[in-house]
């Protein structure tokens, strides 16, 4: 080979080297069940702070809206990637979409019933009893039916508003999203009038991070790099709250959410503590088995679900 030639090969091979190195990332349209706030800030924090791009991903997050929840946009391919509680997985997989849960958040149950009458909410058969019409409330439907409470679920959107004015009895609250605004409201709500499902042999896990069986298996590392990026954002979350919530914030201003740094850093804790596995101590990022096994079991005996998901079809196989 010549002088020449060898320069032409050397140019070539440089070339090649750059473009390969400076290739597109893959992109990944993430959209979680809810509008902006802390319970995703892990994934902001994935975003903001390069994990995805770390990861070869190019990670556009997207919030739903009533109109058009996060589920509907995964059917109709606008996106590759949601939360859900895993109840709506059951429910999803159990409808007749196969999904994958690449990446579980939450090791325990947030859910809580909060009573207006300072009594304890298990003494309030026939009580008007808030719920959410997105979905959500399962549990809470399947103890009212075997404690023999008889309520009646009134429906509500996104707020509190009903449960304040004084309509309602009681309510359903996550604990780290719609309890906080009770309070932040000025309500006095003792602990006796609080029923924490995840204290009453109704802890089922929440958040997880899912997709559809059909991508996910044409997209395996892809999935798998993502699910890695994600579990970062949330560890350097769990590590560095403050400037997490600088993050939170910013995400939250833009979507203009009606919200405020001190619910947020609540907010925040509260799904944080939630991720911590009672039994273990540990952070454990999983989906549990008999978790799994407790909330279909459940669903199935108040016909919720038509038959009993099991723990594998929700898992990679």
């Amino acid at each position: 080979m010549n002088r020449t030639n060898a320069k032409i090969f050397c140019a070539v091979l440089l070339t090649a080297v750059f473009f390969s190195g400076t290739a597109a990332a893959q992109k990944i349209t993430f959209v979680p069940q809810w509008t902006a706030q802390a319970q995703f800030a892990g994934y902001y924090v994935a975003e903001d702070l390069g994990f995805y791009k770390d990861a070869g991903l190019d990670v556009e997050i997207v919030h739903p809206s009533i109109a058009q929840p996060a589920m509907d946009r995964v059917l109709n391919g606008e996106c590759q990637a949601t939360t859900l509680q895993l109840c709506q997985a059951l429910d999803v997989v159990d409808s007749g979409t196969p999904i994958v849960n690449i990446l579980q958040t939450s090791m325990n149950n947030g859910m809580v019933i909060a009573s207006s009458r300072g009594v304890d909410p298990l003494t309030q058969k026939g009580a008007r009893v808030g719920i959410w019409s997105v979905g959500f409330g399962q549990m809470a439907i399947c103890m009212s039916v075997k404690e023999q409470l008889n309520y009646e679920w009134v429906r509500f959107a996104s707020n509190v508003n009903l449960f304040v004015a004084g309509a309602l009895d009681a309510t359903l609250a996550m604990s780290y999203n719609e309890f906080y605004q009770l309070l932040q409201a000025g309500m006095q709500i003792p602990e006796k009038s609080v029923y924490r499902f995840c204290d009453h042999g109704y802890n089922v896990q929440e958040d997880g991070l899912y997709m559809t069986r059909e991508y996910f298996n044409k997209h395996k590392d892809e999935a798998h790099r993502f699910a890695q990026a994600s579990r970062r954002g949330w560890e350097w979350a769990a590590e560095h709250p403050e400037e997490t919530l600088d993050i939170v914030m910013k995400y939250v201003d833009q979507a203009q959410i009606a919200t405020n740094r001190t619910m947020q850093r609540l907010m925040l804790a509260e799904v944080l503590r939630l991720q911590v596995d009672r039994e273990s101590g540990e952070r454990e990022f999983r989906l549990r088995p008999d978790m799994v096994k407790l909330a279909s079991s459940l669903m199935v005996e108040n016909f919720m679900l038509g038959r009993e998901i099991a723990y594998e079809e929700l898992v990679e196989q």
